[in-house]
């Protein structure tokens, strides 16, 4: 083991080797492989380099040298492309602060029986009269950048549940296609994370309709990733054990409160510019983990209740019936 799975514990170490193909004693030779691939994409600013910043895209692409690099340059190539995005990418920033302090994301203090981190957003929690769509991909982002640090996730990944209770049609008229395609490129083809499962309670008509709108710009293993439980919280269940998740999602914790995980990182004024200077960044994810703890309350904040309006929409007769819903739509491998 070198210096770089120092963080790992047996069981993950293992699991890097058997899922990942991760092998100690050629670990620097694959990052040196990727690290040589730079010259090739001198229009990209790579702006860090280092050997532990560098695994992580080995990690995400199960150490496959050229899917690796090809992460890896579009990571910075998407900061490129959207530089107004990045610009004061911190949870002090007013719109950043604001969309996580209404839980996006909400982040469970228990991992899955698999090691992988829960993020959870209760989408109907969306105020749009105080921040955008955008600001909600930023914190988003920002949060991931933060969890990313830990090695143990690297390997074990993420999961992301939505809840889409009470999100009424005006709040997805918000939801454009170039917003949505923005967020796909951000995460699913631009950051270093493994997203085990990305699973919908609740969901209405009009959201499975976006999904129509952009499954074409998803990658076929993200799809076979995605699970429409409708009201049918048992399905989520099944795959996800009760006794980790909270009230709201049919679980046996209490309800999740809002602030814990926008606290967290307010509390350390994390940004993203500390990720490219290592030496200004002395807060370990562990440290972010034990304040996640000590943040849990039983206490949850109020989640605004929106309604639509009796007579506005008419549901299509083409949408599948609730009785459809209630079945996942795709299948993990």
């Amino acid at each position: 083991m070198t210096h770089l799975q120092a963080g790992l514990s047996p069981e993950t170490l293992e699991k890097a080797k058997v899922e990942l193909k991760e092998n100690p004693d050629t670990l620097h030779q694959d990052i040196q492989e990727v690290r040589d691939m730079i010259i090739t994409r001198p229009d990209i600013g790579f702006l860090r380099t280092d050997d532990a910043f560098i695994l992580r895209f080995l990690r995400a692409r199960k150490f496959n040298h050229f899917e690796a690099f090809r992460l890896l340059a579009q990571y910075f190539e998407y900061r490129q492309q959207n530089l107004d995005m990045f610009k004061n990418l911190k949870a002090t920033d007013p719109g950043i602060k604001q969309a996580l302090k209404d839980g996006f994301p909400g982040v469970l203090s228990n991992l899955d029986r698999y090691g992988r981190k829960i993020l959870v957003l209760f989408a109907a929690n969306w105020d749009q009269s105080r921040y955008t769509f955008v600001d909600i991909l930023r914190a988003i982002l920002l949060s991931l950048e933060s969890m990313i640090e830990d090695p143990e996730l690297q390997v074990n990944g993420f999961i992301l549940i939505i809840d889409w209770s009470n999100f009424t049609f005006k709040q997805a008229s918000k939801l454009t296609p170039s917003m949505l395609r923005l967020a796909i490129e951000g995460l699913q083809d631009s950051f270093p994370a493994r997203f085990g499962g990305i699973h919908f309670v609740n969901q209405p008509w009009y959201i499975h309709a976006l999904y129509t709108v952009i499954r074409p710009f998803l990658k076929d293993k993200t799809r076979k990733r995605i699970f429409m439980h409708g009201n049918n919280l048992n399905s989520l269940h099944q795959l996800i054990h009760p006794e980790i998740l909270p009230s709201e999602l049919g679980g046996m914790m209490p309800p999740y409160d809002m602030g814990t995980w926008a606290r967290t990182l307010l509390d350390h004024a994390y940004d993203e510019e500390t990720d490219y200077c290592p030496e200004s960044y002395t807060l370990s994810v562990q440290d972010l983990e034990r304040d996640l703890e000590k943040n849990l309350s039983p206490k949850s904040m109020k989640r605004s209740q929106s309604v639509v309006e009796p007579g506005v929409l008419k549901r299509p007769d083409k949408v599948k019936s609730e009785e459809d819903n209630m079945q996942p739509l795709l299948s993990l491998d």
